[in-house]
């Protein structure tokens, strides 16, 4: 099976159009929808382990989506920083393990947008309701930058900002649905993205939420 950008499209994802956004960055509409059953049991199971919270900013701001983390690693922020850590902060534990099925998404996504062997070792659980978002940032507390990014949308509608590689570049507002994966990397791996505020609404997946699973290799 070929997507509209001519890759080759692997067994475990759903038909679906794709669309590239810019060198190294494309949305894989409806990818991960038919796995829908599993990553709701997942994130439950995750989340009964480290519950949703919300974080605070280094400059001591409530971040407007609750997080929470799968994984060897956990990304975490406080008035210490921005950084990944092996054990939540609020339960002394390791991280839950990261459910399969979290890993053969964003494995098989990153491989039909042209970034095979993707190894992810994190996932952050970010659930936005109504009026939640996410400013413009890059994600640059990883290793290394060689490594893709697999964002997973779940739940309620959000638009995605796509900037460049300074947070003062106009951002492409791009319509995410559930099941819609992005992936990217390479060129595109430092580019500022973020999420518009949530609109009200109530989805058969996630109710009045927004749920994002965003996969990384941190080490």
């Amino acid at each position: 099976m070929t997507g509209s950008a001519g890759h080759t499209k692997d067994l475990f994802a759903p038909a679906g159009h794709w669309e590239e956004l810019a060198a190294g960055a494309m949305i894989l509409r409806g990818f991960a929808r038919d796995h829908e059953t599993e990553m709701a049991a997942a994130i439950e199971q995750v989340t009964a382990a480290a519950p949703f919270r919300h974080m605070q900013t280094p400059g001591g701001h409530r971040m407007s989506a609750a997080m929470s983390n799968c994984g060897e690693f956990g990304w975490t922020t406080d008035r210490r920083g921005y950084r990944y850590t092996r054990e939540d902060p609020e339960t002394g534990h390791p991280w839950p393990a990261m459910p399969d099925v979290f890993r053969n998404i964003a494995v098989t996504a990153a491989e039909a947008a042209s970034f095979p062997g993707f190894d992810p070792d994190a996932c952050l659980i970010n659930r936005y309701q109504p009026g939640a978002r996410m400013g413009l940032h890059q994600d640059r507390n990883e290793r290394d930058f060689d490594a893709p990014i697999v964002s997973v949308s779940l739940g309620l509608p959000a638009t995605f900002l796509f900037g460049g590689e300074r947070r003062a570049d106009r951002s492409l507002r791009l319509p995410l649905e559930h099941g819609d994966v992005v992936v990217w990397g390479a060129a595109a791996r430092l580019r500022y993205h973020g999420i518009a505020p949530l609109r009200s609404g109530s989805h058969p997946f996630a109710g009045e939420a927004r749920l994002n699973l965003t996969l990384r290799r941190a080490q």
